[in-house]
């Protein structure tokens, strides 16, 4: 949970409320108090509108920018600028009271209904309004924009109208009972040539969903489900032309508008005992919501019968009411019945960091936790300022930051001291830190700098510096800084190594093309990059050679170099499904070569951020942590348990990855004489003498240890 708000004003009563479209940075709130309060994401309360009477209806536009308000007391509309935090209203010259509220979901037009029926299209941008008189005989109760900018208006007439932007009706239908919960959508087809947004769905009298084909008005679909499940309390659509409803007895429904199929139940759960009050779903999560009673009920839309969470508010003895994800699927609100909301997190920005063993992830939007469980220390949680859109660790420092600004931290045994903040010459883009130094790039620049500067005159020169001077015409795109090197990749192909002890440039290697990302090994004494072309390498600077790695898909998003110290040359590179572990072989008999040892699956949205000894830890969206076991190194368990096929396996493994301790387990095991003649000849390949001679003593091979030991 994020927050609750609970203000007196609400108390007693439900409240409505309403996100900020596409960012979700804001929270609109009304309850019984002639106000709409405005909340950050956080809870922290950024504005107060005072109203002359009660808000009937609010609306936020399509990018997010304008909250447009009516009340029940004014003929003015009162709109917020979310950019400005500033409230203008604009006078809808109607005479009788306002009962609807509607932003197109394309363009700027505001649409606002009246309980006598009158329409109002207002258009932002221009401020021309269209006052339509006697669009509907009553008030109109219910409607929605299509994506073609058509409006659909119900009302208390039991008449369905469809009107073009300028307000002309172009088609309209009677229905039998009071319509509520309109909605556009495109009803599933067999080839999905069209999808423009033909079909309005409309709730007639609390019992039936009557779907509405403006390309096929004289037949429309009347769908009445079954008595037990009570009435309808709103109902969505997703995917391709389903349609979840949510009952009054606590069941929800997913039906399929295929006309083959249509009315069909899909799906049906009992999700809640008494009542269901709301369901919400987003797709950028694919997670279904459903609340009721005190407890809220999440589904994964892939799999409607995996339940993802269940979240209970036992405090609340008089229910839960109105259930919203913001845009992005990262907060979900809920509001009760007794007058307060509850925000909660369901997606986090997956942003974390490692510095050899030590890990940095976002836990929650306002803290980072640091752990090192190789090391085995205690896990550090730090509390920071701002949402951040980049973390890097240290070996004695955190920092973390948005825009053009990072806040350091320092790194205690047992506490975390803030440090400062920095402000860049732009926007940055990633940053890395060294146990002295910060390196932030931003706007193909970097900015190399002391974290703590020691004050001292002699050291002036070494606390900053930015690159590349001016006279260098080539913008950088990645970076990274070990303990000694700072080194960055530019459009011009060039990778450069700047030693930071001697403050100088000491190694470049110019490529084809642009080198896009770079991941040096603990050491930096070997570097893998991708190019513009999606192609990687391994590049080693102390003899300035490059070796192309194989089978290297296009997808890949970034590289791991494996930190278990005996086990340098390993290291993966994933992309969203996958893990490749590859192995470098350096003093190889014909020469030096990157291999691929094998794949590994990974489950969904996992962020992979450390790889020791073959285990790999990765992030996930929920804020925390998760372990994997490459494939490649299933030899790490224990052997007595595996049968000679896998046995045989393993020992291939081993042998790629030069675990030649490892493969002399397995051929203990095995006790053939041709897998210890494999492991003897991979030795030599691999100019391993010493455990060659161990090998073919162990063989009996009397001749070769001799020949070996005259090689020595």
């Amino acid at each position: 949970q994020v927050f609750s708000l609970v203000e007196r004003a609400w108390s007693g009563s439900p409240v409505r409320f309403a996100w900020q479209k596409t960012l979700g940075n804001f929270l609109a709130v009304t309850g019984g108090d002639r106000a709409v309060k405005i909340f950050d994401r956080h809870g922290q309360m950024k504005n107060e509108i005072s109203l002359p009477g009660n808000c009937i209806a609010m609306d936020w536009d399509k990018d997010g920018d304008t909250l447009a308000i009516i009340t029940d007391k004014s003929s003015a509309i009162f709109l917020w600028d979310a950019n400005t935090n500033k409230t203008s209203q604009v006078d809808s010259g109607m005479r009788d009271t306002m009962s609807l509220l509607l932003w197109s979901r394309v363009g700027t037009l505001l649409a606002v209904g009246t309980t006598k029926g009158n329409l109002l299209i207002y258009n932002r941008q221009t401020s021309r309004k269209i006052p339509i008189l006697g669009k509907h005989t009553k008030r109109i109760t219910c409607g929605c924009w299509s994506t073609e900018n058509l409006l659909a208006l119900g009302g208390e007439d039991k008449m369905i109208t469809i009107s073009n932007q300028e307000g002309d009706t172009i088609r309209q239908t009677s229905v039998s009972s009071d319509p509520s919960d309109m909605q556009f959508s495109v009803m599933k087809t067999d080839e999905r040539i069209s999808t423009r947004e033909s079909t309005v769905s409309v709730v007639v009298g609390k019992k039936t969903l009557f779907l509405f084909n403006l390309n096929d008005p004289d037949n429309p679909i009347d769908l009445k489900f079954q008595q037990p499940y009570g009435s309808i309390v709103t109902y969505k659509w997703y995917g391709d032309g389903y349609i979840m409803i949510g009952f009054s007895r606590g069941c929800f429904v997913v039906i399929s508008t295929h006309i083959r199929e249509i009315g069909q139940e899909i799906f049906q759960a009992h999700n809640h005992k008494d009542n269901l009050s709301s369901i919400a779903i987003s797709q950028s999560l694919n997670k279904a919501a459903s609340c009721g009673d005190n407890c809220i009920k999440i589904h994964d839309l892939s799999d409607l019968r995996e339940m993802y969470a269940i979240i209970n508010l036992d405090d609340e003895n008089k229910g839960v009411d109105q259930l919203a994800w913001t845009d992005d699927g990262q907060l979900l609100a809920v509001s009760t019945r007794r007058g307060s909301l509850h925000v909660f997190l369901t997606k986090l920005p997956v942003l974390g960091d490692a510095c050899s063993t030590r890990i940095a992830y976002l836990t929650s939007l306002l803290e980072v936790t640091i752990a090192n469980h190789v090391e085995r220390e205690p896990l550090v949680t730090v509390s920071v300022e701002v949402e951040p859109s980049f973390v890097a660790v240290g070996v004695y420092h955190l920092a973390v930051g948005m825009n053009n600004r990072a806040w350091f931290y320092a790194l205690g045994e047992n506490n975390v001291k803030k440090l400062k903040d920095v402000e860049y010459l732009g926007t940055v883009a990633s940053m890395h830190l060294n146990s002295d130094y910060a390196a932030a790039l931003f706007e193909g620049k970097v900015q190399l700098h002391m974290i703590e500067s020691e004050g001292l005159d002699a050291q002036e020169e070494r606390e900053t510096r930015l690159f590349p001077a001016d006279d260098d015409k080539y913008r950088i795109l990645c970076h990274a800084l070990t303990a000694d090197f700072l080194i960055y990749g530019t459009d011009t192909g060039i990778i450069h190594y700047f030693y930071i002890e001697d403050w100088q440039y000491v190694n470049e290697y110019r490529h084809p093309v642009s080198v896009r990302k770079i991941f040096p090994d603990p050491s930096g004494t070997r570097l893998a990059f991708i190019d513009d072309k999606s192609d990687g390498f391994v590049y080693c600077p102390v003899n300035d050679r490059f070796f192309e790695i194989p089978n290297f898909s296009p997808t890949i998003k970034g590289i791991l170099w494996e930190n278990w110290p005996m086990d340098k040359g390993v290291f993966i590179a994933f992309d969203d499904d996958k893990v490749y572990t590859y192995v470098f072989h350096k003093d190889a008999i014909q020469g030096s070569k990157v291999i691929l040892a094998g794949g590994t699956e990974v489950p969904f949205s996992h962020k992979p951020l450390l790889l020791y000894n073959g285990e790999l830890t990765c992030q996930t969206q929920s804020g925390k942590t998760n372990n994997i076991h490459l494939s490649t190194h299933s030899f790490l368990g224990d052997l007595k348990d595996f049968g000679p096929n896998e046995l045989t396996q393993m020992l291939t493994q081993t042998l790629m990855l030069k675990r030649f301790s490892e493969a002399w387990e397995v051929c203990i095991l095995l006790n053939d004489q041709s897998h210890w003649n494999e492991l003897g000849k991979a030795c030599l390949h691999h100019m391993e003498v010493d455990f060659a001679i161990r090998v073919y003593r162990t063989m009996g091979d009397a001749g070769m240890v001799m020949s070996l030991e005259q090689i020595k």
